[in-house]
C-alpha cells in the first residue's frame, strides 16, 4: 500500500472494544482522505437527523495519503461529525503532529462510536490499543491532561513520537463552542465538536506511531515536493510575512482595508489596532516560532504574558482569535487578548465562536437588553477584564457563562433579540467583515458547516488579489468564483495541506504529489471534481438533517445596514443577487437541493 496505510481503526466506547478494518480503496480513490473520506464515512454511518450529543453520533478522525510523507505542510488531521452548535455537518482540522502520528501507527482513519460508561482515554501504540480510565483526568484542562498522560506512559513510550488530542472542561461540560486540542496548541474547532467527544466520555486519544509510510514513486515524489517548496519560497506572504510575524500579521492589512470585524460587526476598522498588531506581539510577548510537521513556514507563535493581571504562557494568538477576542469585542489590551486566547486553548474552546458570542452579549448589554445584575459585571465593549472573566465562565458553565456556553444564536434568541447574533447556521462569523466583501459573504452564507473562513477563498481575491484581483464591492462573477473556490478548498482538505498555502497558488502542484504517493494518476481536473463531490455530499447530509435554502443567509446587519464610514461606506452585502446564480452553477434546483442529474454526474447516492 502506497500513501494510504490501508487500515481503519474502529473504537466502540460502549463495549470497550476495537476492530482493525481494511480501508475501502474505492472510496479512498474517490474521496482521497482528510475531509473527503471523513464526510463519506459519516454520511454512510449515521442518520443525519441524529441528536449530535447522543451516543448514535460518531466522530471520524482522518488523515490523507500525504500525511506523514514529508510533503510540506500536509500534516492536517480532520475531525468530522454532526455539530451540536449548528445541527449541520461539522469538520475541524488540527495541524501539529497528531495526524502524522496516527498515520505512523498504521491508520488512515479512526472511527469513534458509542459512549463509554465512565471517562476514558484511548492509547494507540502502533498495534497495541488500550481503553484507559480517565477519571483522574476529568476536569483537567488540556495542558494538564497532556502532561499527565505523558507522565503515565513515559517509561514505555517514546516521548518524541507521542502526540495527544484531548478536550478540556468545555468539552466535558458540553459547551456548544468547544474544540478538540492537539499537543496543547492546535485546535480542531468550530461547531462544538469538542462537546461530541465529551458526550462520549472520551477525554483524550494518545498516539505513538513508529511505522514507515511508503510512496509509489520516490523520485517523482521528491521532485513534486521540491516544486511545492519552491512555490512556498516564492511567496512573500508565506516565506517572509508569516514566517516573521505569524498569522496575526493579516490583521493590520485587513484593518487598513476596512474589512475587519469590529464591535460585533458594527464597524470595519479598529482604532485600537496600534496596540494589538503582530509587531507589538513580536516585540513584547513572542517567545519562539512553532512549526507543524514538515512545514517550512512555522507561523504558530509561542507567547508569554508577564503582566500580573493576565499572566500566562501559550500558543497564539492568530488573526482570527486576536480579532474576534479583540477588535470584535472592542478590546485593545493585547495582554488580555492573549490571556483569553490561552484560556480558550486550555479549556478547549473555539476562539472565533467565543469571541463572537461575547461580542453579541456586549452588544446586547450596551443596548440595555442585558443588565449588570444578570451578567455579574459590566459587559461593555472594550472591557478587557470582563472579556477574560466571561471566557473562563463559558468554559466552566459558571454563572452567566452557562448561557454564553450555548453560543451567540441561542443567547440572542433567549433574550428576544436574534438580530444581535452575527452568524450563519447558528455559527458565529469569522473575522472578515463580509458587508464589504460580496464574494466572502456568499461563501460564508453557503458554507455547509456554518460560517467558516477555511471552506472557500474568494476573499483572497477580494482582499489580497490572489490568485487575481477582483472588486470586493461588485457581485459580478462572484457566484462562479465562490463555486470554484469551494471545490478547490474541499479538494485541498482531502490532502491535509494547510489552507494558508493557497496564498502561494499551489493547486497545480498537489496532484503530482498525490499521484507519486498513491500511484493513482490524479490530475488537477480530477481533484476539482473530487472537491465538487465532497461539497455536494455535505449538502445532501444537511438537506437530510433538515436544512433548506433559507439557511443560506447572512445577518440582517450585514445585508441591510450600510457601512457608515471607511472604504466600504454605504455598502451592504447583496447576497440575494448572487444566490440564484450560485445554485444554477452548482446544478442545484432553486431551493438549493442537488438535482438527480448532478448526483449521477458525481457518482453520489
Amino acid at each position: 500500500m502506497n500513501g494510504w496505510t490501508g487500515k481503519v481503526l474502529r473504537l466502540n466506547l460502549a463495549k470497550g472494544t476495537y476492530t482493525v478494518e481494511d480501508l475501502d480503496l474505492t472510496h479512498a480513490k474517490k474521496f482521497i482522505g482528510g475531509r473527503g473520506l471523513g464526510v463519506k464515512t459519516l454520511f454512510e454511518e449515521i442518520d443525519p437527523i441524529v441528536e449530535p450529543l447522543s451516543a448514535d453520533n460518531k466522530m471520524i478522525f482522518t488523515t490523507s495519503p500525504l500525511t506523514g510523507t514529508g510533503a510540506p505542510a500536509c500534516e492536517g488531521c480532520y475531525v468530522v461529525t454532526k455539530g451540536p452548535l449548528t445541527g449541520a455537518i461539522a469538520m475541524g482540522r488540527f495541524g501539529g503532529e497528531f495526524g502524522p502520528a496516527l498515520k505512523f501507527a498504521g491508520y488512515d482513519m479512526l472511527i469513534v462510536e458509542g459512549k463509554a460508561q465512565s471517562p476514558v482515554y484511548i492509547s494507540i501504540n502502533d498495534d497495541d490499543i488500550e481503553f484507559r480510565s480517565a477519571k483522574d483526568l476529568w476536569g483537567k484542562d488540556t495542558h494538564e491532561t497532556d502532561e499527565l498522560i505523558r507522565a503515565e506512559v513515559k517509561d514505555t513510550w517514546d516521548a518524541l513520537n507521542l502526540h495527544i488530542a484531548c478536550i478540556g472542561p468545555a468539552g466535558e461540560n458540553l459547551v456548544k463552542v468547544s474544540s478538540v486540542m492537539a499537543d496543547k496548541h492546535h485546535a480542531a474547532a468550530r461547531s462544538g465538536i469538542g462537546s461530541v467527544m465529551g458526550s462520549k466520555n472520551l477525554k483524550a486519544i494518545a498516539v505513538n506511531g513508529t511505522k514507515e509510510i511508503t510512496v509509489a514513486d520516490g523520485e517523482a515524489f521528491h521532485q513534486a515536493t521540491l516544486a511545492l517548496l519552491q512555490r512556498i519560497k516564492d511567496s512573500v506572504i508565506l516565506s517572509d510575512h508569516l514566517r516573521t510575524y505569524g498569522k496575526l500579521n493579516v490583521q493590520y492589512q485587513a484593518n487598513l482595508r476596512g474589512k475587519l470585524a469590529v464591535r460585533n460587526f458594527h464597524d470595519c476598522a479598529f482604532e485600537g489596532i496600534a496596540n494589538t498588531n503582530a509587531r507589538v506581539l513580536r516585540a513584547k510577548y513572542h517567545r519562539r516560532n512553532l512549526a507543524c510537521f514538515a512545514c517550512p513556514v512555522a507561523c504558530v507563535r509561542s507567547t508569554e504574558v508577564t503582566e500580573p493581571e493576565f499572566r500566562g504562557i501559550g500558543g497564539g494568538p492568530e488573526f482570527q482569535s486576536c480579532t474576534m477576542l479583540g477588535a470584535n469585542c472592542g478590546v485593545d489590551n493585547l495582554a488580555a487578548i492573549l490571556k483569553a486566547n490561552y484560556l480558550c486553548n486550555e479549556l478547549g474552546m473555539d476562539c472565533i465562536s467565543v469571541g463572537g458570542t461575547i461580542a453579541c452579549a456586549m452588544d446586547m448589554f450596551e443596548n440595555g437588553y442585558l443588565t449588570e445584575e444578570e451578567v455579574g459585571c459590566r459587559l461593555n465593549f472594550g472591557n478587557a477584564q470582563a472579556l477574560v472573566e466571561m471566557v473562563e465562565k463559558m468554559g466552566r458553565r459558571q454563572g452567566f457563562g452557562n448561557i454564553l456556553a450555548e453560543g451567540g444564536y441561542r443567547l440572542a434568541e433567549q433574550y428576544g433579540h436574534p438580530e444581535m447574533f452575527m452568524g450563519v447556521k447558528k455559527q458565529e462569523l469569522p473575522a472578515w467583515h463580509t458587508q464589504v466583501l460580496q464574494g466572502g459573504g456568499l461563501e460564508f452564507a453557503t458554507a455547509n458547516n456554518g460560517a467558516c473562513h477555511t471552506k472557500g477563498g474568494v476573499f483572497n481575491n477580494e482582499v489580497w488579489g490572489i490568485p487575481f484581483k477582483v472588486d470586493p464591492f461588485s457581485t459580478d462573477g462572484k457566484a462562479g468564483l465562490c463555486v470554484d473556490a469551494q471545490h478547490h478548498a474541499a479538494a485541498r482538505d482531502t490532502t491535509g495541506i494547510c489552507s494558508l498555502l493557497s496564498l502561494a497558488k499551489i493547486d497545480d502542484t498537489v496532484p503530482p504529489l498525490l499521484a507519486a504517493a498513491t500511484g493513482v494518476d490524479y490530475t488537477l481536473d480530477d481533484t476539482y471534481i473530487i472537491g465538487e463531490r465532497i461539497w455536494n455530499l455535505e449538502r445532501l447530509f444537511n438537506v437530510k438533517a433538515g436544512f433548506t435554502s433559507k439557511d443560506d443567509t447572512l445577518p440582517k446587519r450585514i445585508m441591510e445596514q450600510p457601512m457608515s464610514e471607511g472604504p466600504g461606506e454605504g455598502q451592504v452585502n447583496r447576497l440575494y443577487e448572487m444566490l440564484p446564480e450560485y445554485y444554477r452553477l452548482r446544478g442545484w434546483d432553486e431551493d438549493g437541493i442537488p438535482t438527480p442529474e448532478k448526483l449521477v454526474e458525481l457518482d453520489l447516492p
